[in-house]
């Protein structure tokens, strides 16, 4: 097991920006930056023996930051936070106080709001390589950041296995009664030929998915998978009844107990063998087959567009803080944020 250290020369806010490299006894390579702690490389070895990268991103960390990525920005590799997804009106209450969040998605507040986590310089705690390579990033988020109440410690930590898991154990603790609602935005291609994703197969744990309103945001319904394109519970290819404009940008509730480890999906690509699944604590996965994605220049100056990746986000219901009937969201001051989500790679 190895964990590098890798500068980039580049600072973002004063704040110099490298990466780290993880490295297992398979050959597995995972390449993180600590701006934003982005995933920007996850080589694995496919059924055939040969590597193969299987996350969307640049070769260079100057990608993440030029003004024609950030144009029609879709959040590649990065955390999001303080709270993932859309709110409604960018508004919510807390101990009968209302707090206003910029409204970057319409009318709406996205993962956070215009300078959310995925856009924060983070610090190293802790580098290691023994029982497994792994490294913990640390952002402290100050009262009023993007609107959101009290001070936020963050830890992030990323330990690669030997069994080709990629575990992310995320913890916060507050000063003050605060929302949060953390995920990870990799966005996945388990292709051996840089396709599109619509041959994959996919597979997910959730009898319900959350009905959107017109930009999305979660309005409390739960409606049945039975019937419906969303029934993914026996697995099909992601194709096979979706609309073909759209794909899927839904949140689906996991069949499982809030805080257990369960497998939440899993998908795989006929060309590669690669199977990743995604093991959970949290409640809901969102499922996103990135309709709006039109990045250029991306690895190997590939251009990647509509259907070239999926992301599995896992988390808390998306507008929680303003459907009262679902779990809550607001972390208070003494108690402490755990949530763990694992990629495993089969093949």
């Amino acid at each position: 097991m190895k964990a590098n250290q890798i500068f980039t020369g580049k600072f973002v806010d004063g704040k110099e920006v490298f990466a780290i490299e993880l490295i297992n006894g398979q050959g597995t390579y995972v390449k993180i930056f600590n701006y934003g702690t982005i995933i920007n490389k996850f080589i694995v070895k496919n059924a055939k023996g040969e590597s193969q990268d299987i996350v969307l991103g640049f070769d260079d960390f100057e990608g993440y930051i030029s003004n024609d990525y950030l144009s029609n920005y879709p959040y590649f590799g990065s955390v999001v936070g303080r709270y993932a997804n859309r709110i409604k009106g960018g508004e919510f209450e807390v101990e009968d106080v209302s707090y206003q969040l910029p409204k970057n998605n319409g009318d709406d507040c996205l993962h956070g709001g215009l300078h959310g986590f995925d856009k924060k310089v983070w610090d190293v705690v802790e580098v290691s390589e023994t029982p497994n390579a792994a490294v913990t990033f640390q952002y402290y988020s100050f009262d009023g950041e993007e609107g959101f109440p009290g001070d936020l410690a963050v830890q992030l930590k990323f330990t690669l296995t030997e069994n080709d898991e990629l575990i992310l154990t995320y913890q916060a603790d507050t000063d003050e009664a605060t929302p949060i609602n953390l995920t990870h935005h990799s966005y996945f291609n388990l292709s051996q030929t840089d396709s599109d994703i619509k041959s994959h197969l996919h597979q997910m744990n959730a009898s319900h998915w959350l009905e959107q309103d017109e930009n999305y945001v979660v309005t409390g319904k739960l409606v049945p998978v039975d019937g419906s394109a969303h029934d993914f519970r026996k697995g099909k290819v992601f194709a096979e009844d979706w609309d073909e404009e759209n794909g899927y940008d839904q949140t689906y509730v996991l069949d499982k107990s809030y805080g257990d480890l369960t497998l939440a999906s899993k998908t795989t690509a006929a060309d590669s063998g690669i199977t990743l699944a995604v093991y959970t604590t949290e409640p809901v996965a969102h499922l996103y087959t990135a309709k709006y994605t039109d990045v250029k220049n991306g690895k190997g100056g590939r251009n990647y567009g509509k259907f070239s990746a999926f992301c599995v986000e896992t988390q808390h219901a998306p507008n929680s803080l303003n459907i009262p009937e679902f779990p809550s969201t607001i972390l208070q001051p003494g108690e402490v944020y755990h949530q763990t989500t694992i990629y495993k790679v089969i093949k």
